[in-house]
């Protein structure tokens, strides 16, 4: 495998998945349980296409079972489970591989996810990774029993306690997931696979008006303006048009998006990836908006040197003319997500601000709170 990328500038080294981790646990305790003998390493190929060499950082017999366990390493994405050893228990059985969750994999507690409720958090393509596994080594010794795969981590219900699982409703410990088996570095679809995940698990609970936040200023804002909202909401960070996409696709009725003006704002460009490596034009997307309200040229030439969307607003409103510099932006904001949306699916913005509360919402958001009010307090 290729160990590194180059993403914005900069030399990444790629890790693998806890679904690679399990799978390789796996066939290295299989083949120690069929062939008498501890692997060094467990070779696979993963869902990429990618060949793996995995080290056994543990191996012991247990309960007339074999125990092998990979170290979790994810390169160079942050990552909470990283260092983490993921161990496989393999034993005979009647018949068939049989893949079991134990000490420190979660538990799903609510649906719409990839496993059903109750079923340990081993996602589909790691079952599937381990199945293939432990079938090749089967039949590399000629055994047509069956096997049962019980993996378990150490440590895994305090790591869960950092990712998105108890908000997700998976409990007491991590996931093993991956569909690539790689990790990626800093990877975008491992932040739209977990936004996918949460909006499938709301329409599996009959919600039919989507609240999406970019993140922490947005949680934090429905906490103590839409209180019954705030557990129910979906984070996109930056992915606003990957959302609108999702939502349209999963047959949300509408998506109201809730956010701080320092992002929102570069909607009124059309930027849909509010990343600031992807475009900022929060000046321009201002400077614009104030010109079209009647802003004199002093203030319209302050405003590019603001390192802030608030200090911006703060020379706006000094002008006299926030309110109406708002309805502009809200406007553009509109349109812009409208042509995102493509009559697919009815979308709304309220955008605030740390120091001058909500600067505006689009016209089509009154009526979407209203009916998000009555749905999750229904």
């Amino acid at each position: 495998m290729d160990n590194y990328i180059y993403k914005y500038g900069k030399r990444l080294r790629r890790g693998y998945t806890t679904g690679s981790c399990a799978a390789a646990a796996a066939k290295a305790a299989a083949a120690a349980l069929l062939g008498g003998k501890f692997p060094d390493s467990a070779v696979l190929i993963t869902p990429k296409g990618i060949p793996l060499s995995l080290d056994i950082s543990d191996a012991y017999i247990s309960d007339n079972g074999a125990v092998c366990a990979v170290r979790k390493d994810g390169g160079d994405d942050p990552d909470a489970t990283d260092g983490l050893l993921i161990y496989a228990r393999a034993e005979k059985s009647t018949h068939g591989i049989e893949i079991h969750g134990g000490e420190g994999v979660g538990i799903v507690t609510k649906a719409g996810l990839d496993q059903p409720v109750g079923a340990a958090a081993i996602n589909s393509v790691p079952r599937k990774m381990i199945t293939e596994a432990v079938a090749e080594e089967c039949a590399a010794n000629n055994y047509t029993g069956g096997i049962k795969i019980t993996i378990f981590v150490p440590g895994g219900a305090r790591a869960a306690e950092k990712t998105y699982n108890p908000r997700m409703g998976i409990t007491g410990g991590i996931s093993i997931i991956g569909t690539t088996g790689i990790v990626e570095p800093m990877s975008n679809d491992a932040i739209i696979a977990t936004m996918r995940t949460e909006m499938k698990m709301r329409r599996a609970e009959g919600i039919k008006n989507l609240v999406l936040t970019i993140g922490n200023y947005g949680s934090g804002f429905l906490k103590t303006h839409m209180p019954f909202a705030a557990g129910k909401c979906v984070t996109c960070s930056n992915f606003i048009g990957e959302a609108i996409d999702t939502a349209a696709e999963l047959g949300f009725g509408g998506a109201l998006i809730v956010g701080h003006i320092g992002k929102l704002v570069k909607l009124g460009a059309g930027i849909m990836n509010t990343h600031s490596s992807r475009g900022d034009a929060r000046m321009d997307v201002l400077v614009t908006c104030a010109l079209m309200a009647g802003a004199e040229i002093e203030a319209l030439r302050e405003i590019p040197g603001c390192a802030t969307a608030d200090a911006a607003l703060s020379i706006i409103k000094d002008a006299g003319i926030l309110d109406k510099t708002s309805k502009i932006l809200m406007s553009r904001i509109r349109y812009y997500l409208g042509l995102r949306a493509n009559g697919n699916i009815k979308t709304g913005a309220l955008v605030f601000s740390d120091k001058f509360g909500v600067i505006g919402q689009t016209p089509e958001a009154a009526e979407m709170i209203q009916k998000i009010t009555e749905e999750y307090n229904g």
